[in-house]
């Protein structure tokens, strides 16, 4: 697998802009407990949403929200403090 080095803001960036229903893994440190998780996911799954929307504005606070595959629940995904992402068979690490 190919393996190119990017920025924090590169990979902000590229998750933001995923497509809609394109899969991606995501490595990143919670917010809450400061462990490492990795999360395969994707953007713009509405199964099961009940349509009473979010009673906050996620960018507002560095997040996006993601389904997560295996546990097939809504996550959030701390834009800050991701540490690499692969997408299209390429993973890009993030440098420190």
């Amino acid at each position: 697998m190919e393996t190119e080095r990017i920025t924090q803001v590169k990979a902000k960036q590229m998750v933001v802009d995923c497509k809609d229903g394109k899969f991606f893994t995501v490595e990143f440190v919670k917010r809450t407990t400061g462990e490492v998780r990795v999360m395969n996911c994707r953007k713009g799954v509405h199964k099961g949403v009940n349509g009473n929307g979010l009673k906050f504005e996620p960018m507002a606070k560095d997040l996006v929200g993601v389904f997560d595959i295996p546990k097939k629940q809504y996550r959030f995904i701390s834009l800050d403090e991701i540490k690499s992402v692969r997408i299209n068979k390429k993973r890009y690490i993030v440098e420190s």
